[in-house]
């Protein structure tokens, strides 16, 4: 069996990957995937690991989980999905820097089925963008507590994804950047749950859906019915010339309620995660999904 853990990150996901998995049963049936509710496992998952103390589960806790998701026992893939599992929210940014616990926490979840094959998935985000996510999930919190002292440029992805690499022992850790997630969603899907590049899903088009204008949607089911995609390639740039012409303005647009920010800083930023997005997606044993 392999045991895939989507990790997040934090306000890149809000547990559409395994929505779209579950709602293709006979799908997931065919290929004996199991894609549990999440509220069935979190609770179990964190008990497991905080008794465990990232020693390796014996069998009944190895039994226990998939008793509490699942009443199918032979599966080739179970898929967990949490954003929580690196950290909290509050954990994010701390004084020691950013996500400085992800590392940590891949070989606890790998030791929850020591024999089995584990993988881990996950989004990048602009740190610029998940600094105002966390600061609109964490009101009561000050700028100056959220940042705990740091500069926003001093949050570096590739010092994350490096150790997370290190701490996977060749495991597969596949990335990709939310930002990216309009045009490779049908990939990352598949990323995920293992399926082949040719089977079809509902909800293919559930990230076009929620970023377009009803007009663009209805235009682009009609042009790939009468145009149908024979290659990645061929999709992802159909979508971009759509998602060019009828995005959501509220979609792109990126206000700084934050003190002493500008477009100069956010442009920074970006520029910033831009390269480390290039460097990560060099690296050796790391599998990155790019449009």
């Amino acid at each position: 069996m392999k045991v895939v853990f989507h990790l997040g990150a934090h306000s890149t996901d809000e547990d559409r990957i395994v929505r779209v998995l579950a709602n293709n049963p006979k799908v997931l049936e065919k290929f004996k995937i199991v894609v549990p509710p999440p509220q069935k496992y979190r609770m179990v998952l964190r008990d497991a690991l905080v008794s465990l103390h990232g020693e390796p589960a014996p069998l009944q806790v190895q039994d226990a989980i998939i008793e509490a998701c699942s009443d199918q026992h032979d599966m080739d893939r179970l898929i967990f999905s949490h954003e929580f599992f690196l950290c909290i929210p509050e954990r994010v940014i701390t004084e020691h820097g950013f996500y400085t616990r992800a590392a940590s926490k891949l070989a606890p979840l790998a030791n929850l089925f020591p024999e089995d094959e584990t993988e881990f998935h996950m989004a990048l985000i602009n740190p610029a963008t998940l600094i105002l996510q966390l600061a609109q999930r964490l009101p009561k919190r000050s700028y100056e507590q959220l940042m705990s002292g740091l500069d926003p440029r001093d949050l570096r992805w590739e010092t994350v994804v490096r150790d997370m690499r290190e701490a996977a022992q060749g495991r597969r850790l596949v990335l990709w950047c939310n930002e990216d997630v309009p045009l490779i969603w049908p990939e990352v899907l598949r990323a995920v749950s293992g399926l082949p590049e040719d089977q079809g899903l509902m909800g293919d088009m559930l990230i076009l859906d929620q970023i377009m204008l009803p007009e663009g949607r209805a235009r682009l089911r009609a042009y790939l019915k009468s145009h149908p995609v024979k290659s990645v390639v061929q999709r992802r740039k159909i979508a971009a010339a759509f998602l060019g012409k009828y995005v959501q303005p509220d979609e792109i647009e990126m206000d700084a309620p934050l003190p002493g920010w500008t477009d100069e800083l956010i442009a920074e930023i970006t520029a910033q995660y831009d390269a480390d997005v290039a460097s990560i997606a060099r690296l050796p044993g790391v599998e990155f999904i790019a449009p």
